[in-house]
């Protein structure tokens, strides 16, 4: 018992184990989720999924100036919108860095179902993803359709100059999701990877 719980736990960080050979499906879905994770992790994403109520900005996760808030629909304070800063699309580079990104809909979830995704383990964070109390109601389907269309999720891959990307390709993120999602997206049981 206690060999094949080493080797579970192997198969969720991504090292073979000697004498147990994973499915293919369970090593695709461990990787799988690994990408997952190394996205919503990434500061595009986790910058606005956050446990309190002041977002983060740039790169380093700093808190957000001009004392930023949640506010109680997820898009800022009465009287102080973030689309009073942020536009629906990037400025143009011609702009300088650092400038208020943009994108449709710019907001934080709201307060309700903060779909918090920084300092979490990836067990953690698998099991917000996959609660559809934390995710503003969506089930794995409507995750995978949000994260594949959502012009917000879509910022990530282009956020303005001064703005680090998300590393992993958006087709690759989508084509990872959807891989955890169909082998019945399991959740890592341990914290093999650190965020």
């Amino acid at each position: 018992m206690r060999a094949m719980r080493i080797a579970l736990i192997g198969f969720a960080a991504g090292i073979a184990v000697p004498g147990f050979a994973a499915t293919s499906k369970q090593a695709a879905a461990a990787n799988a989720f690994e990408t997952v994770r190394k996205v919503l992790q990434h500061p595009r994403c986790q910058n606005c999924h956050i446990p309190g109520d002041a977002p983060l900005q740039f790169d380093d996760g700093r808190v957000h100036g001009q004392g930023v808030v949640r506010g109680p629909r997820g898009d800022g304070p009465p009287g102080l919108p973030c689309s009073t800063c942020h536009g629906e699309t990037n400025p143009p580079a011609s702009y300088g860095a650092n400038v208020p990104p943009g994108a449709h809909n710019w907001a934080l979830p709201p307060p309700e179902t903060k779909m918090v995704f920084i300092g979490l383990s990836p067990a953690a964070l698998c099991a917000v993803i996959k609660d559809p109390k934390q995710t503003n109601g969506r089930d794995l389907p409507a995750m995978l359709a949000h994260v594949t269309d959502d012009k917000l999720v879509r910022w990530g891959w282009d956020p303005g100059v001064g703005r680090a990307p998300v590393s992993v390709p958006h087709a690759d993120f989508v084509a990872a999701f959807k891989t955890w999602m169909d082998a019945g997206a399991p959740c890592p049981t341990s914290s093999p990877t650190s965020p």
